[in-house]
């Protein structure tokens, strides 16, 4: 897994790499018939300097040169200036300047009716959105659609209808690499693998660098799919593994080809890229039967020996941060930034030696940006040495640079991260949590769009943006509950708490679904506002030695626990073999010991407030592996009771994510949504619903105007015509339904053996205007989620929030029984009938299932937890 340095350092490179070679972009362009010998003077001058990588000299000559073709209304020079400029701005990382000095040369030719050179400008524009990570405004100006037939006016429709080949290519390969950054890696290599047959050139290193990068993003996804897979013992585990090999090997062979393209033209850089990327491929797929080990070492050896032939520039300064950042063979390639190796592939002086000469060199290019990266980088590496007062040295300096850079804001919470943490280490918690803070508040700034933009970063998460928050957390938390802290500022560290775990919960379902649909349902009251008198909330956040336990009252009072000598794995362990006893339904007789358990290390230390409070209902906000807990099947071994007889049970992944508008009364109507019929996904045989058509009729007394698309009605046009002519208060989806690692892994089972994922459920409701009136619920039966897994539950988790409902109905494992049509029956007639709450109206339903042996009408054995407990309301739970 890289770390998002890398997989912005990628973007870096190939962003100049597609475009220089068809444009000349990495150079600049050269007056023609100056009108004055100084102002020819000037510009051969800045190009110079440009050619040294003295951009801030070039930069000076050509302001002032511009001057005098200003003065002589010279347009067409004054076109190529702002060219020029703009070319050099980026090379800086200015965008709002890049933008403005192309958009005056695209202006330029627009008056000079110059179609071609305005289809290209369009391409440069379109890169550096990409680049920022506005990958849907780049596509836009690209081409406008998803297919070779682009709209009027973008840049690939200018091209083609102007029959310029070199301006089609370039509009084609920056698609690519647009749609590579967004995830979309078949589509990329549709773009790109178009680029690559269309070149008379067999080779060409700029998109064979492009298409290798493609290709190995698409083979990590098939590795998450393998495993994706095994969590849900699918036979498709080998195909994905065997898919993503493939993949590898083809970007392997592309790199292979780029870098003796390269060679073969002279262009040092593109060489350098593909070498580098060839390396981390290396780390990626530890398969010697892929890569030879050997042929690694020759690509670092060989990277080394261009470094020290190329002049000074960005491309180098990254380059040699990336080689001193190599791991050993032996340790997992993981975030540089964020991970101490164990040892460095290169000996120790080396790394240093590198590290000093890409700050060296990126000072001397007067960059901010990347002086902070190599400044950073290197106090990360005196950290890891606890070396920490040069670390702590290099780590301030690196925040001033990122500060003086609004592009540089990406960087800037890492180093504020890391100054945290070398604090923390030193035993300096009151400072350390100062750069913590500092951290988080820039991090919250850049998340909606470093979260949602690109998928590499998406990968990325675990690395460099969660432990941020779960640090920050542990932290305030911690500083709350030291013997030193008054009341008020116990309450206030308590408070500052609660926030940052609910921003990292909001951080984890975006990063999730990697959009930002979820962002329409932001809540922005305080979170003590959010609680009803009669209402707790308890947010749990694991740590590697202990859990914390944080209850919110409604009164405004937090109380923190934590459930100590339990090591993340051991309690793990323990919700695992507490889920596989639920599962154990053969057993006549259930065995609360494991539920007792974890009652006691969760809800007893904190049930004297509840009790104080008299609560009725309990909302849990839950953490990785806790998400798999069904809590209503915990069990009270001194009253011998279940949670679920004392509380009302929910569950939502945000308070700020939670719209609570209570349930309308005038509720009426359902949309029926099932598959009854045995289907079959991926040699995947899902078994037939048998009891739907008792879950059918006890739906349709209750809501009696409702509409019912079964088997092969059930099918996505019938359900987008049936959302356009009518709202749904309520739709209702019995089907089987698995939800994975990943989003394409989560998807309903519909009609004719087809997937309807949650992306697209959500664009149908959308689309057809019904999401303006709110879907109340969203009611899934017969759902599977991976087995101890918590990217599966975070998915499921967040379905209401991306398919934009306020509530949702689902299961944790699928119960094929009648017992569900009961269940399902019982929630609904107490939602319609008595006023209840969605949590009131569960509770209800699942305590007639644990009482079945007192009901003639249903089967004894229902009061297993095994049949009731799988059910969780997600969401607003009013």
């Amino acid at each position: 897994m890289k770390s998002f340095f890398y997989s912005w350092l990628v973007t870096l490179f190939t962003a100049s790499l597609i475009l220089c070679i068809y444009f000349g972009s990495s150079h600049p362009a050269a007056i023609v018939n100056a009108q004055t010998p100084d102002a020819d003077k000037l510009v051969n001058q800045g190009i110079q300097s440009y050619t040294k990588g003295e951009f801030y000299t070039a930069i000076q000559n050509w302001e002032t040169a511009l001057d005098f073709y200003q003065k002589n209304n010279d347009a067409h020079n004054i076109a190529i200036i702002n060219e020029n400029l703009a070319r050099t701005y980026q090379q800086l990382g200015n965008k709002s300047l890049t933008l403005s000095y192309w958009e005056k040369v695209k202006a330029y030719y627009h008056s000079q009716k110059d179609l071609p050179k305005v289809g290209r400008i369009l391409t440069e524009i379109a890169q550096i959105y990409s680049n920022s990570g506005q990958t849907k405004k780049a596509i836009s100006l690209l081409c406008g659609a998803d297919t070779l037939t682009c709209q009027t006016g973008s840049a690939l429709q200018i091209a083609q209808e102007q029959k310029d080949k070199l301006g089609e290519v370039a509009a084609l390969g920056s698609l690519g690499e647009a749609h590579r950054l967004q995830g979309n890696y078949d589509l990329s290599i549709k773009y790109l693998e178009t680029v690559n047959n269309s070149q008379n050139q067999p080779d060409n290193f700029a998109i064979l660098n492009s298409l290798a990068n493609a290709y190995a993003g698409r083979a990590q996804l098939w590795n998450l799919r393998a495993k994706s897979a095994k969590n849900h013992n699918s036979s498709k585990e080998n195909e994905f593994i065997k898919r993503s090999q493939d993949d590898y090997k083809i970007a392997i062979n592309a790199l292979q080809k780029s870098i003796v393209a390269a060679a073969k033209e002279g262009n040092q850089i593109a060489e350098l890229r593909s070498h580098l990327n060839l390396i981390k491929l290396a780390y990626r797929t530890v398969d010697s039967n892929i890569l030879n080990p050997h042929q690694i070492e020759i690509n670092i050896q060989q990277s080394l020996a261009i470094i020290g032939q190329i002049p000074d520039s960005l491309h180098k300064v990254y380059a040699e941060i990336e080689l001193a950042n190599l791991p050993s063979v032996n340790d997992e390639f993981t975030s540089s930034i964020s991970q101490c190796y164990q040892k460095m592939r290169l000996p120790e002086l080396q790394v240093k030696q590198l590290f000093h000469q890409a700050i060296k060199t990126a000072q001397k290019l007067q960059d901010a940006r990347s002086t902070s990266y190599a400044l950073g980088e290197l106090g990360h590496l005196y950290e890891c040495q606890k070396a920490y007062k040069s670390a702590w040295k290099l780590t301030n300096q690196a925040i001033w640079f990122a500060d003086q850079n609004l592009q540089a804001k990406d960087s800037l919470y890492l180093w504020e991260w890391q100054a945290g943490r070398i604090l923390a280490a030193q035993k300096q918690f009151n400072q350390a949590l100062s750069f913590y803070e500092r951290a988080y508040k820039t991090l919250e700034e850049l998340r909606n769009d470093i979260l949602t933009t690109n998928r590499d970063f998406q990968f990325d998460f675990r690395d460099v943006v969660e432990p941020v928050y779960r640090q920050l957390a542990q932290l305030q938390l911690e500083l709350a509950t030291s013997d030193n802290q008054d009341s008020a500022r116990r309450n206030q560290q308590l408070n500052s708490a609660l926030l940052t775990i609910n921003s990292l919960r909001q951080a984890e379902i975006q990063n999730y679904f990697g959009n930002d649909c979820i962002l329409a349902a932001f809540n922005n009251k305080p979170l003590y506002q959010a609680i009803e008198k009669d209402t707790a909330v308890i947010s749990s956040i694991i740590f590697e030695n202990k859990t914390g336990i944080l209850l919110s009252l409604p009164n405004q009072q937090e109380y923190l626990h934590w459930v100590e000598n339990k090591t993340q794995e051991n309690l793990r362990q323990e919700i695992s073999q507490f889920r596989n006893s639920l599962l154990a339904q053969q057993t006549i007789n259930y065995n609360t010991k494991d539920a007792g358990n974890i009652y006691d290390a969760i809800i007893s230390p904190i049930e004297k407030y509840l009790t104080e409070q008299k609560i009725k209902t309990l909302v849990f906000i839950q953490d990785g592996f806790l998400r798999d807990v069904p809590m209503a099947a915990l069990y009270d071994k001194n009253e011998s009771k279940y949670l679920i007889e004392k509380y009302a049970v929910a569950t939502t992944s945000s308070l700020q994510l939670t719209d609570l508008k209570p349930l309308s009364s005038q509720v009426n109507r359902a949309l029926i949504l099932a598959l009854s019929q045995e289907s079959k996904i991926d040699n995947k045989v899902f078994p037939e619903l048998v009891y739907f058509p008792i879950e059918y009729r006890a739906i349709r007394k209750i809501f009696p105007e409702s509409k019912k698309l079964e088997n092969e009605e059930f099918a996505i046009q019938n359900l987008k015509r049936e959302m356009q002519e009518k709202t749904y208060p309520i739709i209702h989806i019995a089907t089987h339904a698995q939800f994975g690692i990943l989003p394409e892994d989560t998807f309903l089972v519909i009609g004719n053996n087809e997937k309807l994922t949650i992306d697209k459920l959500e664009a149908i409701l959308r689309q057809s205007g019904n999401i303006s009136n709110a879907v109340e619920l969203l009611t899934l039966t017969a759902c599977e989620t991976a087995t101890g897994d918590d990217r599966a539950t975070l998915g499921l988790a967040g379905v209401a929030l991306q398919a934009g409902t306020k509530s949702a109905l689902a299961s944790l494992w699928s119960v094929d029984d009648d017992s569900t049509a009961n269940l399902i029956a019982e929630f609904y007639d107490k939602l319609r009938n008595s006023g209840m709450s969605k949590a009131q109206a569960l509770q209800a339903a699942q305590l007639k299932l644990i009482n079945a042996k007192q009901i003639p009408e249903i089967n004894d054995k229902y009061d297993h937890p095994y049949y009731w407990s799988a059910f969780i309301l997600i969401g607003n739970w009013l």
